[in-house]
């Protein structure tokens, strides 16, 4: 039995759907459990246990994930991000279930020129990116049978994100402005869900796949200007986007913010495709059939 915490999100949302269509037994938190309050969290274990649904994996989507506000309510990303995570990772480990968290490029300061690996030192910059590295810390301390999935620039069909908003402009607007100075790669929840799945079939008791720290994101890196402009090829290819808007670069300082972006957060995935032997999917190829789902 899985227990996917967090399951109302833009991932936790996906990873339901593929879940349930594989077959595998899976029993979805959100709020109705407090992941701060340990009790809650053992009493929903041990319910689940004595109806003869005990739990061999947990995932773990929950987080705070207001960037820019974090900086304002620390103390509630940091109960979320940390405190939480510390929290499913003891549960995981008092029961003795395997744990899959994600977490985030914004561990890192940006300032790389090459992509991160696994390996490289953290230096958030931020609140968001604090918290999340220390829950990463708190991850592996309290359960070092865990996966920890460092992820970026997710977007898909559940929740606010970076595809649908441009796509919502892109339709009402003549023209929009999107940073040029900021590289990364971004993630079709999609790609990142298909990926949680094959690590439940293939880890085993993590003689197969070493349990610690992995990267994952579509393939290739662009600038969030580079991202917005397929888009709108793709968008009006497909017959998405239905008028002329003119796509236009500028700087980060154009849109000021509480928390600065990371200049540069590609990741290093030679990790985990050694591991589950896969190949990752460009970033462009998993936009396309992003876009081409709406029709299905």
């Amino acid at each position: 039995m899985i227990w996917l915490i967090g399951n109302k999100g833009m991932l936790g949302t996906e990873l339901s759907l593929l879940l349930e269509k594989a077959g595998l037994p899976l029993a979805g938190t959100d709020r109705e459990v407090d992941i701060v309050n340990p009790a809650a969290l053992g009493d929903f274990a041990e319910k689940r246990a004595q109806s003869g649904g005990g739990f061999t994996w947990i995932i773990n989507c929950a987080a705070y994930t207001a960037v820019d506000k974090a900086e304002d309510d620390v103390e509630t990303c940091r109960r979320l991000n940390t405190l939480g995570a510390a929290n499913i990772a003891a549960c995981a480990q008092k029961i003795g279930a395997r744990l899959i968290h994600i977490s985030t490029d914004y561990v890192f300061d940006g300032t790389g020129r090459q992509p991160y690996t696994e390996d490289d030192a953290t230096a958030p910059t931020g609140v968001y990116g604090l918290t999340k590295r220390d829950g990463e810390l708190a991850v592996m301390e309290n359960n070092p049978c865990s996966y920890i999935i460092r992820t970026a620039w997710l977007y898909g069909r559940h929740g606010n994100n970076f595809v649908h908003t441009m796509l919502r402009l892109m339709n009402e607007r003549d023209e929009v402005k999107v940073v040029d100075d900021q590289r990364g790669s971004p993630t079709w929840v999609f790609d990142l869900a298909s990926l949680i799945l094959t690590v439940i079939r293939n880890a085993g008791d993590g003689k197969n796949i070493p349990f610690g720290i992995y990267h994952y994101t579509n393939e290739g890196n662009i600038t969030w200007f580079d991202f917005a402009k397929e888009i709108y090829r793709q968008g009006r290819e497909q017959g998405r986007i239905v008028k002329d808007c003119v796509v236009k670069p500028c700087t980060s300082a154009e849109y000021p913010a509480k928390v600065k972006r990371p200049a540069y957060s590609a990741l290093d995935k030679s990790k985990i495709k050694a591991a589950l032997r896969i190949e990752i999917p460009p970033w462009d190829a998993s936009l396309r059939e992003f876009l081409k789902s709406f029709a299905h």
